[in-house]
């Protein structure tokens, strides 16, 4: 089995426009004659490779700590699409996906207002993307919207400069952060190696 990190660095990877930046402070360090290192950390829950909950767009939506854990892992599809995705262009892909969908577009892939309306009335449960946000920024808020009432799940800013399209499995648990919008997380791809069956 191939295991790929598909999560970017969260302390080196830009914020979102208009995040606060994140920030590393070291509180007690060898350098310092401390005897051991101790170090804080403060940063937006979208900053870098992170999971929205369904409450990020939707006042009665899920939390992060209230999705079932099972939507975080299970078999997903990889597809390379770039530009902004219509509702005619997910129904056209969706035939061939998982429940769990990951668009690979070098940080350029979007979802439209009519593509989120697809998903929402589809059995994905989880959407991920390369690009900061699944929505483009000229509409941010309306695909982030109707995600979150129909309670998919969003997973942005991946890495995945080097995955192949296709179909893995899928392993990107949030940090437990209760009651909050977004969480944290280290999304990991598992690939079976040709030639090997389970």
């Amino acid at each position: 089995m191939i295991i790929h990190d598909i999560s970017r660095d969260t302390l080196t990877t830009p914020v979102y426009e208009g995040d606060p930046d994140t920030v590393v402070s070291y509180l007690k360090s060898f350098d310092n004659a401390d005897g051991y290192n101790l170090s804080a950390i403060s940063m937006c829950n979208h900053a870098g490779t992170h999971i929205d909950a369904p409450l990020h767009f939707y006042e009665d939506g899920n939390a992060i700590d209230d999705i079932r854990l099972n939507t975080f892992y299970g078999k997903c599809t990889v597809i390379t699409v770039e530009g902004v995705l219509t509702g005619e262009d997910m129904e056209r892909l969706l035939p061939y996906c998982k429940r769990r969908l990951l668009l690979r577009g070098l940080g350029n892939t979007f979802l439209s207002h009519s593509a989120a309306i697809v998903l929402a009335e589809s059995k994905v449960v989880l959407v991920g993307t390369d690009a900061e946000s699944i929505a483009p920024p000229f509409d941010v808020a309306r695909p982030h919207r109707e995600l979150a009432r129909a309670g998919i799940t969003v997973l942005e800013n991946l890495n995945l400069e080097d995955i192949d399209d296709g179909e893995y499995e899928l392993c990107a648990f949030p940090v437990k952060l209760g009651g909050l919008e977004a969480a944290a997380c280290r999304a990991i791809l598992f690939e079976m190696e040709k030639g090997l069956h389970r």
